[in-house]
């Protein structure tokens, strides 16, 4: 696993704290999501919204441990991985990259300190969170 550099992972911190700042974030981010796909629609048809952001936000900070050092990943983001995995909720990567592609595109909406430099973090972060929670798709 990659080790996140401590500038990146600073950046990708302030910009999240800023878009937990603004009214509707992760709202946003899930109609985006929602609107990428129609198989992502039918795999969120039943879902409590309220909770489902309230985990995403408590994965957002995870991932960000998780991209400190190399023994982080298994330690924050194990249950996150198991959840997700074939045998659970069943994520392919798929979904993953719908996922990505709208999260950023959110962050491009709400961070009013966006920048080319601030969507490198977010990638580089979510990238080690998403490679982590693939390597366990299987398991």
């Amino acid at each position: 696993m990659e080790i996140v550099d401590k500038m990146i992972l600073q950046k990708f911190d302030e910009s999240l704290r800023r878009c937990n700042a603004a009214p509707g974030f992760l709202t946003g981010f899930y109609e985006k999501f929602l609107s990428s796909s129609p198989k992502v629609q039918e795999r969120f048809a039943n879902t409590d919204f309220v909770r489902q952001e309230r985990a995403l936000r408590a994965s957002l900070h995870l991932m960000l441990l998780a991209a400190e050092s190399e023994d982080q990943a298994e330690r924050y983001l194990k249950d996150l991985a198991t959840r997700h995995s074939r045998e659970q909720l069943n994520v392919g990567a798929e979904l993953y990259d719908l996922w990505l592609d709208s999260l950023l595109a959110t962050v491009g909406e709400y961070d009013p300190q966006f920048s080319p430099e601030v969507e490198d973090a977010w990638e580089k972060v979510m990238m080690v969170g998403i490679d982590f929670l693939l390597s366990y798709y299987d398991k």
